[in-house]
């Protein structure tokens, strides 16, 4: 294979594919119908100048044969009135006419056929056309909604990759490590009050145990619990004299061991 060859191929195919990547379904449709219609128009034309030469033929083959019958009528006259040689001029001319409109006959049963076939392409044609228009709406259709599909995958795609979306995810995951950092922050606190509350009631408990020892060293009563006993001077005093006086009996009992 000769390089012009391959190169002419190469160059070919481009065009091929840049053309085919070009072709717009609807416009190419669209296109193609006003083609069929110009065919149309022209086969209309054309059937319309058959049937006009039809006609035409027509009308002289009419001549013909009416010229025909009018040399007959003559010739029989001339004969009728003796006149043989205008009689036989007559026939000649009759003869004459006869043969134009047997020649006409061929040339108008021709016509007739052909404007014949012209009509029935012409009907073809049309029938062509309106199932044509007909699948081109329903194409037309379909290439849109194809369009429309191939669009929304695509924007849909896009959605599912772009930085849009990823910053929405990131977003969202910082919301829940906030919303985690809350509810963390919420339970510490909570517990820290209640240590706060739990060490309130134990210091109560210990304070409320001290108070009853110390009534029992003094031999008072038991004080309420979440009651301290009052501090009053009148009977702190004899309290700590007891205190004393057993102290010195304890002394002289170990001074006489």
């Amino acid at each position: 294979m000769g390089l012009f060859d391959r190169v002419s191929r190469v160059i070919r195919s481009n065009l091929n594919a840049a053309v085919s990547s070009a072709e717009d379904p609807e416009k190419i449709l669209d296109q193609a119908i006003i083609d069929m219609q110009e065919d149309l128009v022209q086969m209309r034309q054309a059937v319309a100048g058959a049937i006009a030469s039809q006609k035409r033929q027509q009308q002289q083959y009419n001549r013909a044969q009416t010229e025909a019958n009018n040399w007959q009528q003559r010739a029989q006259l001339a004969l009728s009135k003796g006149d043989e040689s205008l009689a036989r001029e007559a026939l000649v001319r009759k003869k004459a006419q006869t043969d134009t409109a047997a020649s006409l006959k061929t040339q108008l049963d021709q016509q007739s056929a052909s404007v014949e076939t012209l009509k029935r392409n012409l009907i073809a044609l049309e029938s062509k056309i309106a199932e044509a228009k007909t699948k081109k709406d329903m194409l037309k259709a379909r290439a849109s909604a194809a369009k429309a599909n191939e669009q929304l995958q695509s924007t849909m795609g896009r959605l599912g990759t772009s930085s849009a979306m990823g910053a929405f995810e990131r977003m969202e995951e910082k919301i829940l490590q906030l919303e985690a950092r809350s509810e963390a922050a919420a339970e510490i606190a909570g517990a820290d009050l209640e240590s706060q509350f739990a060490a309130l009631e134990a210091g109560s408990d210990v304070d409320f145990e001290l108070e009853a020892m110390k009534a029992q060293m003094l031999g008072g009563a038991t004080p309420d619990q979440g009651q301290l006993p009052a501090a009053d001077a009148s009977t702190a005093e004899p309290a700590d004299k007891a205190v004393d006086d057993e102290l010195e009996a304890l002394k002289s009992q170990l001074d006489q061991l």
